[in-house]
């Protein structure tokens, strides 16, 4: 099968190495999306390991289409019998850009009663509804130039939604996103252990979950499901392997040395809890405490942290200088790496320090800047 994984801008090529050390080689990046081919098998291991890749879609059928009546018969050629049920619950979700089908309520409209009408025909139901009791399927088309591109969506929830995190707090950082940022950092805690981990401005605890979760091998799905699970199309003898190979891939018997602060009482006991529920808290050391305090005696951590950006105007001054303070810390950290996710402008400018490294990123359709930041390499 042809597969399809969007990803999110910025975090292309991370996704690739992911791809890699998962074992696929062959994983062209194009607009967002990253391509490859496989089985059920290659499904379940995608999706139960995948730690930045939004979701994994199908590729069905790709057609050109300037009219409905096009678009129709594009949608009713797919053998959809293969795929859905007569009690399948049918979600639509499409886009067009560039292209002169721009109503999209219209397009998904006239694309169920395609799908609808060749599952009526093939499976000789007679019926021209359904009740769509069943396993939810979500049938995505994206027009381009007016180029339709039909796929299914394997994951359902979007990847980013692990499970462990529950409860509301103020700007939550994507699970997909973290964990993107910390393997692009110098954290590798498969090479060096014992190296230390911290997050200052922790929130609601995504960052040192994700960082504890990538040193213990605990695969990123391993606590959800997926809606293919439910399909009769699809294998479960899959599904069981993968979860499988995910309990044999998790190395319990490490310890890593992750901190989590901040300075928000509320935002520590959400954190707690959220590591609880992904099942490691006991790995990582939380505690309330001040940012512009932080201070390590071991050497050549890496510190990744997202402070608040200072959306309202009257917060944008106390930001500022907030962030000067946190150059400061970070100028009494020499042999430490910092990355720095912040939508704040010229970070630089108050940090203090130009960063060796720039990125753009999205975080919740915010443009931000991954600013990385190298501390004195350790003597060989």
């Amino acid at each position: 099968m042809e597969l399809l994984i969007p990803v999110a801008f910025g975090l292309e090529q991370t996704t690739k190495r992911q791809l890699h050390a998962l074992g696929y080689e062959k994983a062209p990046a194009e607009n967002g999306r990253v391509f490859l081919t496989g089985d059920w098998s290659d499904i379940a291991r995608l999706n139960m390991f995948l730690r930045s890749g939004e979701r994994v879609l199908i590729r069905l059928s790709r057609f050109s289409a300037v009219t409905f009546d096009e678009l129709y018969e594009g949608f009713y050629s797919i053998p959809w019998e293969e795929w859905l049920t007569v009690d399948s619950q049918i979600l639509m979700d499409g886009k067009s850009v560039q292209s002169t089908l721009a109503a999209i309520k219209a397009a998904g409209g006239v694309a169920k009663k395609a799908i609808i009408k060749r599952l009526a025909d093939k499976l000789k139901t007679g019926r021209k509804t359904f009740a769509e009791t069943g396993a939810r399927t979500v049938v995505g088309f994206s027009i381009f130039k007016n180029e339709v591109t039909v796929t299914i969506d394997t994951s359902g929830d979007g990847l980013h939604k692990r499970g462990y995190r529950t409860l509301a707090y103020t700007a939550p950082l994507k699970e997909t996103l973290a964990a993107g940022v910390i393997d692009d950092s110098f954290y590798n805690p498969d090479r060096d252990e014992e190296k230390p981990f911290a997050d200052p401005f922790c929130g609601s605890g995504t960052f040192p979950i994700e960082a504890a979760m990538k040193a213990l091998h605990i695969a990123a799905g391993k606590n959800r499901s997926f809606d293919f699970e439910r399909w009769a199309c699809a294998p479960q003898a899959a599904v069981k392997a993968a979860r499988e190979e995910a309990l044999d891939e998790e190395k319990r018997d490490r310890k890593p040395c992750i901190y989590g602060a901040d300075i928000n009482p509320e935002a520590i006991s959400i954190a707690k809890y959220h590591a609880k529920r992904a099942g490691v808290d006991e790995y990582i050391r939380f505690e309330v405490a001040d940012a512009r305090k932080f201070q390590s005696p071991t050497p050549y951590g890496v510190l990744v942290s997202n402070p608040p950006y200072g959306e309202r105007l009257s917060d944008t001054t106390a930001v500022q200088a907030l962030m000067r303070e946190l150059g400061k810390t970070f100028r009494s950290l020499p042999d430490w790496n910092a990355y720095i996710l912040t939508a704040l402008p010229e970070l630089e400018r108050y940090f203090g320090k130009r960063a060796d490294k720039r990125k753009k990123l999205y975080n919740a359709n915010l443009l931000c800047g991954l600013y990385s930041y190298y501390g004195k390499p350790p003597r060989r």
